[in-house]
């Protein structure tokens, strides 16, 4: 079992007056062969918590462990972890197997490891080829195809897919997620792409300035907050002040109910695709609230429409193509689902994405 457990891990970055804090006490747990992603905006310490885990990067205090052994206290090429760098970093001389037998000891080399590798990642027709005869998604593939070959205990991934065009990164997403479910492997990933992280990742970590501000399985992140800068941060959000009596929240978009159990004023969290939208000439008693219909931000299999509320606020809802109101179009608004509540003294934003 190589389950992952970091505890209180805390890194910095420069020397001296200039000594900066980059990971504040970060702890994770991540589950034998589970991909784990962490999510967070520039600047959050990423890519330092992989170069820390890997060794790579030593003004650090804490515990690494990797299957009830401890790593912190060992050199790089002793931790059995693969790294895969952003870049790839393929050796430009040498073909596509070549680079994977690089990792390989050497009595290993050109062995069964190395076409098994070939065969798991797709690559076997390109064995020959060298790196500026291939594909961003193909080097990619053979990236990771080289961290895997020496069977290492655990995969490092530093925003591997973020140079490929859209369709090409989830494509080789797939494909990489598939070889670390077929090898068993453990594997920890980072990324801002939140597309990425939800889609590909069986546990997710959102970080921000260094510290750990959620973690869970991606479903769970997205419908269930902790907070509401991890509301705010991942995915779209209408952000609206209420006032709560304990049980249900006076809003712009109607009452509505929820579990917070404190009343006094609160933010409240409701996600695009939770309003619903029907035409009307006129403000009903029966609806939560009324508007204009603004613009569409089309994005093919669905799109956010802007609606401009009688009471001033605009809310976002997010609809199927054949469900955009014309802009001016007077529209009826209501919420369906639970919404997240929370204290309005606890609010906090983001950094730009």
């Amino acid at each position: 079992m190589m389950n992952l457990d970091l505890e209180e891990l805390s890194a910095w970055h420069g020397t001296g007056g200039d000594r900066s804090s980059v990971l504040d006490r970060v702890s994770i747990a991540l589950a034998s062969g589970a991909l784990g992603a962490v999510l967070g905006p520039s600047g959050s310490g990423k890519t330092t918590l992989l170069r820390t885990i890997a060794g790579l990067h030593r003004d650090a205090s804490g515990v690494i462990r990797l299957g009830g052994h401890r790593l912190d206290g060992l050199p790089p090429e002793r931790r059995q972890v693969g790294l895969v760098p952003q870049d790839g970093a393929l050796f430009p001389h040498l073909t596509v197997a070549e680079n994977i037998d690089f990792g390989l000891p050497r009595t290993e080399r050109r062995g069964r490891r190395t076409a098994d590798m070939l065969a798991l990642l797709g690559l076997t027709p390109f064995a020959k080829r060298l790196p500026h005869e291939l594909s961003g998604g193909q080097a990619q593939r053979v990236a990771v195809a080289r961290a895997l070959a020496p069977a290492p205990r655990l995969v490092l991934l530093d925003e591997p897919f973020s140079a490929l065009d859209a369709t090409l990164r989830a494509e080789v997403a797939d494909g990489v997620r598939a070889a670390l479910d077929e090898t068993r492997t453990t594997a920890l990933l980072v990324t801002h792409d939140q597309g990425e992280a939800l889609s590909v990742a069986t546990q997710l970590v959102v970080l921000a300035e260094g510290r750990v501000r959620q973690t869970g399985i991606p479903s769970e992140v997205y419908a269930m907050p902790a907070d509401l800068w991890t509301g705010r941060f991942i995915g779209d959000a209408n952000v609206l002040d209420g006032e709560s009596d304990g049980a249900v929240t006076l809003t712009p978009l109607g009452a509505l109910p929820h579990d917070l159990g404190v009343p006094g004023p609160v933010s409240v969290l409701v996600r695009p695709e939770q309003l619903r939208l029907t035409a009307t000439a006129h403000t009903s008693a029966r609806v939560g609230a009324s508007g204009l219909a603004r613009l569409t931000r089309y994005f093919g299999h669905d799109g956010l429409t802007e609606i401009a509320l009688d009471s001033g606020e605009v809310v976002l809802a997010r609809l199927g193509p054949d469900a955009f109101p014309a802009p001016g179009a007077r529209v009826a608004v209501t919420v369906d689902g639970a919404v997240r509540v929370f204290p309005r003294h606890h609010q906090s934003y983001p950094p730009e994405r």
